[in-house]
């Protein structure tokens, strides 16, 4: 069975078609051009503007190369995003060890360097949990300058994300 005869009547209709949307019959007959979609504009931004972007990420293990895995995701982030992202880092469980002067658990030196440079150079906050704190017999003046102390680390991150922070956990 042949569908010359619906191809045929198809093509008889383009014209009562093409009036129905004002069109000739013979711009009803080319062909479709496909669409040309533009890049949404960017948006402007000026210095001291608020970042678009917000994230949320935790460290809860001391092991390095999860230490290491987080802080490079952390500085993609940067990279990407420069001055166009909040990042937030909570620290809990045996993590805390990053933002202690003293550390009981082994945290290579440079993840520490990278740490302080993120929060001072590009303004990720770090945040310690003060009831990890209270676990390991920690206070304000056993962490690093730049830490700042929450009482409930998992409450940041719940606050954190009610305010628009995406939230990332390894």
């Amino acid at each position: 069975m042949s569908s010359t005869p619906s191809r045929r009547r198809f093509m008889q209709s383009m014209p009562a078609l093409a009036a129905i949307f004002g069109l000739s019959a013979a711009q009803a007959a080319e062909p479709a051009k496909p669409a040309v979609v533009a890049a949404p504009a960017k948006k402007e931004r000026f210095p001291g503007d608020p970042p678009e972007h917000h994230i949320v990420y935790q460290i809860n293990h001391a092991e390095a190369e999860y230490i290491e895995h987080i802080l490079n995701s952390i500085s993609a982030m940067l990279t990407k995003y420069e001055d166009n992202v909040a990042i937030a880092v909570v620290v809990f469980g045996s993590g805390i060890h990053l933002l202690a002067k003293k550390p009981k658990r082994d945290i290579p030196e440079l993840l520490r360097q990278r740490v302080k440079a993120q929060a001072t150079d590009y303004g990720v906050k770090y945040i310690a949990c003060g009831n990890t704190m209270k676990t390991v017999g920690w206070d304000k003046k056993d962490m690093l300058d730049f830490a700042q102390i929450e009482e409930v680390g998992a409450a940041a991150i719940m606050e954190l994300q009610e305010q628009g922070y995406a939230y990332l956990a390894w």
